[in-house]
């Protein structure tokens, strides 16, 4: 895990909550904790553990093409990685989940990595459904409409590309074949081929349009169980609104951890979350106090239970931070190839036919 990037993340969340924070009536907002019926979380906590279950399903559904999965074997592996996801900066909970799958079930990394990149697709593409079916009836303020608009094009050319190159496989393999054979050396041709045809075959729910429509009917109605959640912890306040208003605050919160931020999106959700209740007048105070309370409500259930299931299928703490250290990007693999390559023919030069030996 990067420090830099950590910070970084702090730092961003701290701006976040200090803007959702300021001004704030804090007498208000006090009360409107003080005054919360918290027995409404529980049936809450209920239904976000549907959504969990129908997120196992649909992942259960993806890696199917790779290897048959029980969603009994597959839940505790969800779960993990979310906790991951609330514990670790960067969202690098899904590359723990990866990781941890393919210590159970033996899947590669590459292909159930582009299974969760595709999941994370149709969850965008989901949560600009659900602003722009309520967005005729509002206006947003400004960072989350710039956020909304940006979010639209990136997961629309995200959807282009991976359908493009789903569709066509056999160009895109002949494109890959001759990209390896350019900047690869030949020891590692079969490694790294195998693992473009593993991030293939992780795209092969993109061929059918009758997955593809599975898939994102499933997202769907796996958030609407999720703002059903906003809408349980809704009744332990004293405040109402409208069931697609709670859609549209479910959509700009969840967009808003595009933004880095420190684990489990603090700060950023928040604000998004906040800033969303108080364009339908309701009481600053209160909708600070809401959206904390449901804030903790998502974090702290899932995160309980990932320690559990951590714990059960011993899986240590070192391990995570292997699994997060290998996610780097390309682009720094690359550079530590070339600086090793350097280094190495730098210290050859005075013995001009030692071997190179480069290591990935």
């Amino acid at each position: 895990m990067r420090r830099p990037k950590l910070w970084f993340g702090i730092a961003i969340s701290v701006f976040f909550l200090w803007w959702s924070f300021n001004g704030l009536d804090w007498a208000g907002f006090w009360d409107a904790l003080s005054t919360a019926n918290y027995w409404w979380i529980i049936p809450g906590v209920l239904v976000y553990f549907g959504a969990v279950w129908a997120r196992t399903w649909r992942w259960h559904y993806m890696l199917r093409h790779i290897k048959a999965v029980s969603i009994r074997r597959l839940f505790p592996v969800v779960v993990i990685g979310y906790m991951g996801n609330n514990v670790y900066p960067a969202r690098a909970g899904e590359v723990i989940r990866s990781y941890v799958l393919k210590r159970k079930e033996g899947i590669g990394m590459g292909a159930s990595l582009t299974t969760v990149i595709l999941e994370r697709l149709f969850d965008g593409l989901v949560m600009l459904l659900f602003v722009f079916v309520t967005l005729p009836f509002i206006e947003l303020p400004p960072l989350w409409n710039n956020l909304v608009i940006i979010s639209s094009i990136l997961f629309g050319v995200a959807l282009v590309i991976f359908l493009m190159i789903a569709t066509n496989q056999r160009r895109t393999e002949q494109l890959y074949t001759w990209a390896l054979r350019s900047i690869v050396p030949q020891r590692f041709h079969s490694k790294a081929h195998g693992l473009f045809d593993k991030i293939m075959l992780g795209l092969h729910s993109l061929r059918s349009p009758r997955e593809m429509l599975m898939i994102f009917v499933t997202s769907t109605a796996i958030w609407l169980t999720e703002t059903t959640k906003y809408w349980f912890v809704m009744q332990a306040f004293d405040f109402h609104v409208s069931f697609d208003v709670l859609m549209l605050m479910t959509a700009v919160a969840n967009l808003a951890l595009i933004i880095p931020a420190a684990p489990g999106g603090a700060g950023t959700f928040d604000a998004a979350g906040i800033s969303v209740l108080k364009s339908f007048n309701v009481a600053e105070s209160i909708a600070t106090g809401y959206t904390l309370v449901l804030h903790l409500a998502l974090w702290v259930p899932i995160t309980v239970l990932g320690f559990w299931y951590m714990w059960r299928e011993r899986v240590a703490w070192n391990e995570f931070d292997q699994a997060v250290n290998e996610s780097q990007s390309a682009e720094n693999r690359i550079q530590q190839r070339e600086a090793a390559l350097r280094e190495e023919l730098g210290e050859s030069a005075n013995a001009p036919h030692a071997e190179v030996e480069v290591r990935l």
